[in-house]
């Protein structure tokens, strides 16, 4: 599946425009999207003006080790969880962190895209989280479809919910 699948290039673009209208920066960590959603935002040209960049943390341990996602809070709830979610939205906003300056928003997708169960949670459960100046944001979906399938509907739910949040938030 490629960035271009369902309306994500206009989802990245509106939401680089937001960024680029309040001069913010964004960082991503990924898990089951595992790149797709840095590839979609990069894919809108002049997206470094606002992307800083992000972490693909598929492992679990990685989450921890890279975005700092409290191990604890891991062993607790899980890798595909809310909290893990809200933990990697903001964790990765400090890991894109510039001179001092961590990223203004930061995004997270963790979840189940198959081919099977993970966690007892079964394919297509999706966590998706928004973190920035006014708090944290996390949705809890569940996608049909293939494995791609479920990549690429978490990619543009992920880009439709920063956008809903960043028109929301204060400037």
């Amino acid at each position: 599946m490629s960035p271009a699948d369902a309306g994500a290039p206009s989802l990245a673009s509106e939401l680089l425009s937001l960024l680029g209208e309040r001069a913010w920066s964004l960082g991503v960590a990924e898990s089951l999207t595992g790149g797709l959603l840095a590839a979609t935002i990069v894919s809108v040209p002049g997206a470094s003006a606002s992307f800083r960049g992000g972490v693909v943390a598929y492992a679990t341990p990685i989450k921890h080790s890279l975005v700092g996602v409290d191990a604890a809070l891991l062993a607790r709830h899980g890798a595909v969880s809310a909290e893990t979610a809200a933990a990697l939205a903001e964790g990765v906003r400090v890991a894109v962190t510039i001179d001092g300056d961590p990223a203004t928003v930061g995004l997270a997708t963790t979840g189940v895209a198959g081919p099977d169960r993970q966690e007892g949670h079964p394919v297509g459960t999706v966590f998706i989280a928004c973190a920035g100046p006014d708090g944290t944001i996390v949705t809890e979906l569940h996608l049909a479809g293939e494995r791609d399938e479920i990549r690429v509907s978490c990619v543009n739910e992920t880009l439709r919910l920063a956008v809903s949040t960043l028109s929301g938030m204060s400037e």
